[in-house]
């Protein structure tokens, strides 16, 4: 079958249009993707702006056609933090099922956390062993450990990059004391779930999804995304320690000029680097493996499972 999933997150909203069949690799046929950064048309309530229901109220509806036009016989559109924690969170899925007839779900953090390990365990298989996932997304941190499909403990908090910078980090480059203090804050978040984290066993293998941790492993020396999916990179502790105050020292526009590293992205790579280095310390993490496949993955692989299920 060819399905296709609409991914509403903080910054990007993605839709991705895969062959997808029970015990095959989903295989990518179309991608199209839009820097809408939802997350900054919140007013000072949180609630979505008028610019920003509009905005996505267009790409869902274009969405819907690239997904028509390349075949796909069912669609999955969910949204992430910055819809999930919008006081007017159901009004906006209600514009969109208006709008689009589409009927857009809002994933629960812990959710999150469970689908993107769900990927990250079918990438690294079982010979990986117990396995850590980490992912930060523009609003959230997703946290998990398990040894099975399923997570034995899994988090969200509320440590997303683009979160983060717009409420800790006003000024570019950014002042020091709110440095400092961001990084109380992160740390703070962290150490209240290292426990159960670590608490039925060390990892085996610790992996790192979502654009930031990619960004960093490149800045870091990583292969570059053109040498394809199946290159081996890693995110070192000890670079991260070295980049967080250099980054730290650069307004966004040098950060920009680091390779991997957009325009777009650039003043959140900051705060990004602080979280992926306070999650690392904290969690006992040398270095992780760069996984390329995330939650868009995760909730195609769910849908197989179940279409399997029910066949």
């Amino acid at each position: 079958m060819r399905l296709g999933v609409i991914d509403v997150g903080s910054n990007t909203v993605h839709l991705l249009v895969v062959d997808a069949h029970p015990g095959a690799h989903p295989w990518p046929a179309a991608s199209h993707k839009e820097a809408l950064h939802l997350a900054e048309h919140l007013d000072a309530s949180g609630a979505v702006d008028e610019a920003g229901v509009e905005q996505l109220e267009r790409f869902v509806e274009h969405a819907v056609q690239v997904a028509e036009d390349h075949g796909a016989t069912d669609l999955l559109a969910f949204a992430t933090s910055a819809v999930r924690d919008a006081p007017n969170g159901e009004e906006v899925l209600e514009r969109v099922r208006q709008a689009t007839s589409v009927d857009l779900q809002v994933l629960p953090g812990d959710d999150e956390a469970r689908l993107t390990f769900l990927a990250a365990r079918r990438w690294t298989g079982w010979s990986a062993g117990r396995l850590l996932l980490m992912d930060i997304g523009g609003g959230s941190l997703e946290l998990a450990c398990g040894i099975d499909e399923e997570p034995d403990v899994a988090f969200s908090l509320p440590l997303g990059a683009g979160r983060l910078t717009r409420e800790h980090l006003p000024s570019d480059p950014p002042d020091a004391d709110d440095v400092r203090e961001l990084r109380r804050v992160v740390r703070a978040e962290i150490a209240a779930v290292v426990r159960p984290l670590l608490k039925p066993g060390a990892p085996d293998l610790a992996v790192g999804t979502s654009k930031t941790f990619r960004s960093l492993a490149r800045v870091t020396g990583a292969a570059p995304s053109s040498e394809g999916l199946y290159v081996r990179r890693l995110l070192r502790r000890a670079d991260l320690a070295e980049l967080v105050p250099r980054l730290a020292g650069m307004p966004a526009a040098d950060r920009a000029g680091l390779p991997g590293v957009s325009g777009a992205r650039a003043r959140q790579l900051l705060a990004g680097a602080i979280a992926a280095e306070a999650a690392m310390d904290l969690l006992d993490v040398e270095e992780l493996q760069i996984c390329p496949w995330a939650l868009r993955e995760g909730i195609i692989l769910r849908r197989i499972d179940w279409l399997t299920a029910t066949a």
